[in-house]
């Protein structure tokens, strides 16, 4: 009876930690995502929020296109460890 509890309660340690490793990859992805699109996705977020409220957003959303050029040129951009810091 004893042996057959412990099992049960490693097996139930067991899920959580799988949970506790899959929502870890999540945020760290999320992380990675943000880091890249930061800018764009904040200032789209804020065009929107002005927009819900009543007010222009047009300055948010031009800012939005540019932050998401100056990635795409970031992005062909050839980098190497020797030009890694002087990206544009």
């Amino acid at each position: 009876m004893a042996a057959e509890s412990r099992l049960r309660n490693r097996q139930l340690g067991q899920g959580m930690s799988e949970y506790i490793i899959i929502t870890a990859l999540i945020a760290v992805a999320g992380i990675g995502i943000f880091s890249a699109f930061g800018d764009t996705i904040a200032n789209q977020a804020a065009a929107m929020a002005r927009e819900m409220a009543g007010q222009d957003g047009s300055e948010q959303i031009q800012r939005a296109e540019s932050d998401s050029d100056r990635a795409a040129s970031r992005a062909s951009q050839q980098t190497t460890l020797q030009n890694f810091d002087a990206q544009n």
